[in-house]
């Protein structure tokens, strides 16, 4: 049987212009099946933008976005169910039950409603809200309504993650769970991008960072890497050096 070829994401020079702003700056960085790659960097760095130029909800001035090794800008519906995407402030229809909610995600994905019943049944499990599955999404606390957003995300099994702040006003339970999924997910020749504040998230999970700082990447690698190369042994410490410099 012939291997499945590994995902990858590959950006090169990316640009993206709000007007005579600068957002994103000739950023360049590639990822491969299995990478958990946290995307970190203060408020305003780019980090957002960079994730929407990847899926698609921004154009980009210019540079290249592929995924699968295609030009992301020349992709079809087909080839864009290959991502998978958390916002920042993640929407559910308040009218809808949690099942309800994760049927419809997967409707638009084209999944069948056998493959959509078997997702839900899984992720309910593996996230634990299966207690819940049929109450409406507005009867749920912010880390209930978190996890169900994450399980639309992968319910049609994207290549790609794209995920803006995950852990954000998350309880302790609810956030060991998502890292966990996380961590599975990883394995399944699928690249999880994370952008997120917490640090202690990407050293615990990333086996790749990108530090971002006025729309630039100034750091691309491993975090043992970095380290090295700071000679620190704090990631807080490291983070605030490199972004520091840029004052």
């Amino acid at each position: 049987m012939e291997e499945k070829a590994k995902t990858s994401l590959k950006i090169e020079n990316l640009t993206k212009n709000y007007n005579k702003t600068t957002a994103v700056k000739n950023l360049s960085l590639s990822l491969e099946g299995k990478d958990i790659f946290g995307f970190i960097g203060p408020n305003g760095a780019g980090k957002t933008t960079t994730i929407k130029c990847i899926a698609g909800l921004l154009s980009h001035q210019s540079g290249v976005i592929s995924i699968n090794g295609k030009d992301s800008k020349l992709f079809g519906d087909l080839s864009k169910k290959r991502i998978g995407y958390v916002p920042d402030t993640p929407f559910l229809y308040d009218k809808l039950t949690g099942r309800e909610f994760l049927y419809f995600v997967g409707r638009i994905y084209g999944m069948k409603e056998a493959d959509i019943e078997k997702e839900i049944e899984f992720y309910s499990k593996q996230m634990e809200f299966s207690d819940y599955m049929d109450s409406r999404t507005e009867e749920y606390s912010h880390g209930m309504k978190q996890r169900i957003v994450i399980a639309s995300a992968f319910i049609h099994n994207p290549d790609i993650l794209l995920v803006d702040e995950p852990m954000v006003g998350l309880d302790p339970k609810s956030s060991r769970i998502v890292k966990d999924l996380f961590k599975e997910g990883a394995k399944e020749n699928r690249i999880l991008f994370i952008s997120t504040h917490t640090l202690s998230l990407a050293e615990e999970l990333c086996t790749k960072i990108g530090i971002m700082d006025k729309g630039s990447l100034v750091y691309f690698g491993s975090i043992s890497e970095l380290k090295d190369k700071i000679k620190k042994e704090n990631l807080e410490d490291i983070f605030l050096e490199i972004t520091s410099k840029n004052e």
